[in-house]
């Protein structure tokens, strides 16, 4: 049985995000990146709420961020390697393949997942993860806690 796991960036005060919702107030830090890089190698879904998805959509959309440099272009082809399920009551369409949308968290569908799979699942978004959380499916937790200046 694959296993569940949820990550998830951190300020050293507990925040995922800064005042205005945005996800990307934390400075890039090459280990913090190599260490997300290789969890994704060897991911073989990743379970998102919509705002987490819409920002990593990015990583197939638009070309000039793996052309960027190495360790970019390695983050770049592990996000695309991997399907993409997204929880979202408001998404009808997605510019990424191998992408699924579903309206609702399905606990029963995230356990047959589980079974199903032949690599860990990437559960991204802290209202999807809570509600996994809830049900009892999440295997670990990888919060990464980085410095914000």
């Amino acid at each position: 049985m694959a296993a569940l796991v949820y990550v998830n960036n951190m300020s050293l005060d507990g925040f995922i995000e800064d005042p205005s919702g945005a996800l990307d107030f934390f400075p890039v830090d090459e280990e913090v990146f190599a260490s997300h890089t290789e969890l994704l190698e060897g991911a073989s879904t990743f379970l998102y709420g919509r705002r987490l998805y819409e920002a990593m959509a990015v990583w197939e959309t638009d070309p000039a961020l793996a052309a960027q440099s190495a360790p970019m272009a390695r983050f770049a082809a592990a996000w695309q390697a991997a399907d993409k399920i997204v929880c979202s009551r408001t998404l009808t369409t997605v510019p990424t393949v191998r992408t699924r949308i579903e309206p609702c968290f399905d606990p029963a569908a995230v356990r047959e997942l589980k079974a199903m799979a032949d690599g860990p699942i990437i559960i991204g978004g802290a209202d999807l993860a809570a509600q996994a959380l809830d049900a009892g499916l999440v295997d670990e937790c990888l919060l990464y806690i980085v410095p914000v200046h």
